[in-house]
Parts: C-alpha cells; structure tokens; sequence
C-alpha cells in the first residue's frame, strides 16, 4: 500500500459504525427506530420525527448517479495532480438517502444522470477504507 497523502477523515461518535463498516467492506447506514427511515450522515437525532433511538444497517451498496462534477485543475496540486480529471457525485441510495463520493473505473464524460453504480471500497490506510462507485449494469 502506498503511504496516503490526501485528507483522511476524522470518524467521530456518530460516524464511528460507518468508518468501521467500510473498512470491512461494508456500506452502513442509520435507520431510525421510531419512523424507519434511514438516514445520511449519521447524526444523533432523526431529522424525519426527532427520534434519538438509530440502528446500523447494510446498505445494498447500489445507486445512481444524481449529479458530479468532474475536477480538472487540482487544489492543491501537488496532492491531488496525478489523479486529474476525477469525479465527484452525489450517489442516490436504493435506502433513499444521498451520499457524495468518487465515481471510478469510467471516463468522466460517460458519467450520466441515472447511470447505475455500485459501492467499491479502497484501503487507503490500514485504518480507514473510502467508499467509492463504479458503473454497473
């Protein structure tokens, strides 16, 4: 594994279950005890109806693209310079809620709106796994 430069993220008591999911290669997201609906990112309280009772739980890994940008000039260039053009999207879940991530293993002019795409996790560090996408059938 090559030494990380990039940002890592900073799990905290909230976030902590899903940086765990990751690195074992599973996607997991909130759902609310009280109304069901699951939720992104994680926080303390149900946005929906204010309950503070959440449980952990597999997500298929699988959504569609809802909209991306595509970075050609780097900030800061030396860090991020050799991977230009990326993507970055915001994923729709089939659990109905969004996420923002990469979209990897396609040019960044076949990305589309709708185009289907599943999760693919990358070990960046022997303690944090980053969830990325990747185009399905």
């Amino acid at each position: 594994m090559n030494p990380y430069s990039k940002p890592l993220p900073a799990p905290d008591a909230d976030s902590a279950p899903y940086w765990d999911g990751c690195k074992q290669h599973r996607l997991l997201i909130q759902r609310c005890e009280a109304c069901a609906s699951f939720r992104f990112p994680a926080g303390p309280v149900c946005p929906n109806c204010n309950s503070r009772e959440a449980r952990w739980m597999p997500a298929s890994g699988r959504g569609t693209v809802f909209s991306w940008i595509v970075v050609r000039h780097p900030v800061p260039a030396e860090v991020y310079g050799a991977e230009v053009p990326y993507t970055v999207a915001l994923i729709d879940l089939e659990e109905g809620v969004r996420m923002a991530s990469n979209v990897i293993g396609c040019e960044p002019e076949a990305l589309h709106a709708g185009m289907r795409v599943s999760v693919h996790f990358d070990d960046v560090t022997p303690e944090i796994s980053l969830p990325r996408f990747r185009p399905r059938e």
